[in-house]
């Protein structure tokens, strides 16, 4: 599990590819204070295990699922990533749940500065824009980030200069394409709720009322 308050900002060092996956050679810093193979980093919001590493760098294997899901596969030797260790059972909760399990993409439509802060524009799927609410939460390429307005086709964030200084947003341009995670805990609302005419559930004193009710 992650938070979605990025760590460091890493740099893509090489991108050995094979018919259908590849891996993703990502040089870093302060990830290495307790690193350890088969340890979980997300990049990008997506997350990944770790196969190798050495040198202030670490390798992940990234599946054809993946390349083909997210926005890894445009990926450069160069490129920037956000960078997150699983969460520490010690540690503070200083976003929201994140599995680094992407829901989809989304392509930013427009970037528009607001005095300190910076409005980023995000056109996604349907699928994607249903489990999103005004004030909630989304993973924008691993960063925990507030929705401030939402339409049938987009949805925008407001980005504080922190947020802009420690993470790869900026880099970004309009027409580029992000990943996505939606708050966990309206899909597992819906999936409940769908079972709602299931024997088991019938049963249950949980109903799709009483979460109404409760304010799900």
């Amino acid at each position: 599990m992650f938070t979605g308050i990025i760590e460091e900002i890493g740099t893509i060092t090489a991108i050995p590819k094979k018919a259908k996956s590849a891996q993703l050679k990502i040089k870093a810093t302060l990830l290495f204070d307790d690193l350890k193979l088969g340890d979980s980093v997300a990049v990008n919001g997506v997350c990944l295990t770790v196969t190798e590493f050495g040198d202030k760098q670490f390798a992940a294997d990234v599946m054809n699922e993946t390349l083909s899901r997210s926005n890894l596969g445009d990926l450069q030797t160069g490129s920037k990533v956000n960078l997150e260790r699983a969460m520490s059972a010690f540690g503070r909760f200083g976003g929201h749940i994140v599995s680094g399990h992407i829901d989809g993409t989304g392509r930013i439509i427009a970037i528009e500065r607001d005095d300190n802060a910076v409005w980023l524009t995000v056109s996604t799927s349907p699928l994607v824009l249903k489990y999103i609410i005004e004030k909630g939460s989304i993973a924008i390429d691993g960063i925990s980030l507030t929705v401030a307005r939402i339409t049938e086709n987009n949805f925008a964030v407001s980005i504080i200069p922190h947020t802009t200084k420690a993470t790869t947003l900026l880099d970004k341009k309009v027409g580029d394409y992000v990943n996505l995670e939606n708050d966990i805990i309206g899909k597992y609302v819906e999936r409940f709720c769908s079972l709602s005419n299931n024997e088991e559930m019938a049963n249950s004193n949980i109903t799709a009322e009483f979460l109404a009710r409760a304010g799900f």
